[in-house]
């Protein structure tokens, strides 16, 4: 969900009279996050789960579906809540 969120806003970034500035930080954040989320999926397949897919039920939930070895779990999010640890792991990472 950040990597998606990065990559909407960097259409916008590009179209700023200051581009030249934000876009390697963009670059980097962009980067970081798609290796973090990289290394946490390879972590995951070693324990035989993978993420199916993200369905949105509505406005205000949606839904990730979970294959472990057993069966499929399915996990309810509040959107607000998943934007909200998005924008605050953006923030940490903009930090370092």
């Amino acid at each position: 969900m950040a990597v998606q969120s990065l990559q909407r806003d960097y259409k916008v970034i590009e179209n700023l009279k200051l581009s030249k500035v934000y876009l390697p930080m963009f670059d980097k954040l962009l980067d970081d996050i798609s290796q973090e989320c990289y290394n946490s999926k390879r972590l995951l397949e070693k324990d035989k789960i993978r993420v199916v897919r993200w369905e949105k039920v509505d406005e205000n939930f949606s839904d990730l579906i979970i294959a472990t070895t057993g069966e499929d779990q399915v996990f309810t999010y509040v959107n607000m809540a998943l934007k909200t640890q998005v924008e605050k792991l953006l923030i940490s990472h903009q930090n370092k």
